[in-house]
């Protein structure tokens, strides 16, 4: 039981991390995850296990998918290449050449 208890707290500090580094509140992620403020809490607290279905909502809310939501947690750190990715996989075709347009722009000769 300490165990899935040290488990469950781990992952809910890494959807801690995850919420912070888009700097929303608990209530802004609940709302955009279409979850309970205090799902969220308990989430985070390491309270309980959320199901696949709550798992899906959260990474909507964060705005990743669940690869790189469990893929963050398992190395410990976020996976930021994996989370710009996501982000771009919900953009149309125009947006996302224009975006690298403006990367490698950015970056050109670094």
């Amino acid at each position: 039981m300490a165990t899935r208890t040290k488990f469950h707290r781990k992952f809910g500090g890494h959807v801690r991390k995850l919420r912070n580094s888009r700097e929303l509140t608990q209530e802004a992620l609940a709302e955009r995850s279409n979850l309970s403020v205090d799902a969220i809490r308990r989430i985070e607290r390491g309270a309980f296990s959320p199901s696949l279905e709550t798992l899906g909502k959260l990474t909507a809310g964060l705005e990743v998918s669940l690869k790189t939501l469990f893929q963050g947690f398992e190395h410990e750190r976020t996976d930021e290449v994996a989370e710009l990715c996501d982000f771009l996989s919900g953009l149309s075709g125009d947006d996302v050449r224009r975006a690298r347009r403006v990367l490698v722009a950015m970056f050109d000769g670094h």
